[in-house]
């Protein structure tokens, strides 16, 4: 059997009428996302929710502070999209 590999897992929770309110941030948030994953750091990633409430997205990095990282340049955190994030890690088995 192989061995486990650790992602890490970022939780955002938003703020109400995100759709609305993340318009002007939305193609440079998206934009990085896909930087990262182009670098082979995102797995995969979405919002949570309908209408969304948060968002999650899978980053294969061992160390989560490469995920403070992201969140540090994400334009949602910096412009008040996000209300509050979470990194938790995750051992993949199968």
């Amino acid at each position: 059997m192989a061995e486990p590999v650790v992602h890490q897992v970022l939780f955002y929770d938003y703020v109400e009428n995100v759709v609305e309110r993340r318009a002007p941030y939305r193609e440079a948030h998206l934009a990085l996302v896909g930087q990262w994953k182009a670098d082979g750091k995102v797995v995969s990633g979405g919002a949570l929710g309908q209408p969304p409430t948060g968002a999650m997205i899978v980053f294969l990095v061992d160390d989560p502070a490469a995920v403070d990282a992201f969140v540090a340049e994400d334009p949602y955190v910096r412009n008040g999209i996000v209300t509050r994030h979470r990194i938790v890690p995750w051992t993949v088995v199968t």
